[in-house]
């Protein structure tokens, strides 16, 4: 059952989300050749805790850090360890914070030093596609038009979806309903609501 959340909740989720940015946008200045993934974790999770947050992915099912850290071919939930970054990497970067006891979660890619024209190719054409799967969740619309977007995006870009991981509906919980695929067809799924 997909939960609606309250104008009040959405702030909530706002305020988790601001610190999600807040560490997003300060691991990009640490995100360099020679850094340790383990370090990236220390710095998020210090960045976390001085606000009041709690790292939602610490502990959660076993994971044993506070972020995903997943370099180049690994796709997600990559563990953060003494892995060096090197130039020419990508890396993904996860991260969750409850506040107040509502979750918020987000990823960013960034690239690490001078990376392969195929290497950006591939970040713009997500990027784009992140961005077309927003502009589709507008209420009135359908899940599959959200899933669709995206799909449109990648493919046409030349690169092609991973179908083995989906996003997820977030709050209370990590991980709520709906499942949010990266492909489909247009027009199915639930009808999109304000509060969702």
């Amino acid at each position: 059952m997909i939960i609606r959340k309250s104008g009040e909740e959405i702030r909530k989720m706002r305020e988790a989300g601001r610190i999600v940015a807040g560490v997003l946008d300060m691991l990009e200045e640490h995100i360099r050749p020679g850094v340790k993934t383990e370090t990236l974790d220390q710095l998020a999770e210090e960045y976390i805790r001085k606000r009041k947050g709690i790292p939602s992915f610490l502990g959660y099912r076993g994971f044993p850090a506070s972020i995903c850290t997943s370099i180049n071919d690994v796709v997600v939930h990559g563990i953060p360890d003494k892995t060096r970054l090197k130039e020419g990497d990508i890396i993904g970067v996860d991260v969750g914070v409850i506040l107040d006891g509502y979750q918020a979660d987000a990823a960013r890619t960034y690239a690490v030093g001078e990376v392969s024209p195929v290497a950006r190719r591939l970040m713009e054409v997500t990027r784009a596609s992140l961005e077309a799967g927003i502009a589709a969740c507008r209420a009135g619309n359908r899940l599959g038009d959200v899933s669709h977007s995206i799909q449109r995006v990648v493919e046409e870009g030349g690169f092609s979806v991973v179908v083995q991981f989906v996003g997820h509906g977030i709050g209370r919980d990590m991980h709520e309903e709906p499942q949010i695929p990266n492909f489909g067809p247009p027009g199915r799924g639930p009808l999109l609501k304000p509060g969702m």
